[in-house]
């Protein structure tokens, strides 16, 4: 039977991706299980069942963090696919300061990345919020500064992709997270990208407006 309805087609997705983690011997617990699945779902990458790290209720806290709260993204990319109509139905907000003139200016003055600065500025701006890493080592690494100087997100997503102090970038983040008892979702090893940022903002999302049936969506 030809699937042509969205909510349908993600429906049968999800029923596959199922079949598929039980074929491979992998059972995921219950509290992750929406997270990396919309990973797979995004990726049909199924190595992220065993590469997403999570801290101890760090999918229940994201969560509840999402409520009425504030995601930050390092890219324009990983901010339009976060889900606007689940972000609105909880009151909630998203930034991206990666283009604004003031971080480009800051960046090249001081020599480092514009990523770095941006931590900089969404910390005087929004600290407490979800903080959405999926390009940008360096912003991994500008976070856990901060959080060694005492700020501490309501949850890192640290899902950069690439080769260069990408695996380094997640294992520090990694580290300093389970020191501050900060929330942490982290995708280590290389994989990653703004994508899978995505993905795991709209699955907290989702969970968070009771929206994981996307028939629930409207």
């Amino acid at each position: 039977m030809e699937l042509k309805k969205p909510a349908d087609i993600e429906r049968r997705s999800m029923e596959i991706i199922d079949r598929e983690l039980a074929a491979r011997g992998i059972a995921l617990p219950p509290e992750h299980a929406a997270v990396v699945k919309r990973v797979i779902h995004t990726t049909a990458d199924f190595d992220y069942a065993e590469s997403l790290r999570f801290t101890p209720d760090a999918a229940a806290r994201g969560a509840e963090a999402l409520r009425g709260g504030i995601i930050v993204t390092d890219t324009n990319m990983a901010l339009a696919g976060v889900s606007k109509p689940a972000l609105k139905k909880l009151s909630g907000e998203t930034y991206c300061f990666m283009a604004e003139e003031a971080v480009a200016a800051a960046a090249k003055e001081r020599g480092v990345t514009r990523a770095a600065v941006a931590v900089d500025h969404a910390m005087k701006r929004c600290p407490r919020a979800v903080f959405a890493v999926g390009n940008a080592p360096t912003a991994l690494l500008r976070i856990a500064e901060h959080m060694e100087r005492g700020a501490r997100p309501a949850l890192v997503i640290g899902v950069p992709v690439g080769f260069v102090h990408v695996t380094e970038s997640k294992e520090r983040i990694w580290e300093v997270c389970l020191r501050f008892g900060v929330p942490a979702i982290v995708a280590m090893g290389r994989k990653g990208g703004s994508g899978v940022a995505a993905a795991i903002c709209n699955a907290l999302l989702y969970t968070a407006a009771g929206q994981l049936d996307p028939d629930a969506r409207g």
